[in-house]
């Protein structure tokens, strides 16, 4: 049983901790500005090396594809099948 407690205590420190540090985390976020938040952002985008289609070789946007469409055209190709 002494087992038991003492993996619950450990567990117990470690979610503790890790609370922690997130809240440590969050303040530092809250203090920025949106501006600085967004400079931040330009300077890491900057900071990345261009990528390039090896077939193509044209210059990728840094920008995922836009998850929205794909879903939204999901649904509706899934509405089509099921007739709701």
């Amino acid at each position: 049983m002494r087992l038991w407690k003492a993996l619950g205590l450990a567990g117990f420190a470690g979610i503790a901790a890790t609370g922690a540090i997130l809240v440590r985390d969050e303040r530092r976020r809250a203090k920025l500005t949106p501006e600085q938040v967004r400079d931040r952002l330009h300077e890491r985008v900057k900071a990345l090396p261009p990528q390039t289609s090896e077939a193509s070789g044209v210059v990728a946007s840094h920008r995922s594809p836009s998850r929205k469409r794909s879903v939204g055209s999901m649904r509706r190709r899934l509405s089509r099948h099921t007739g709701s």
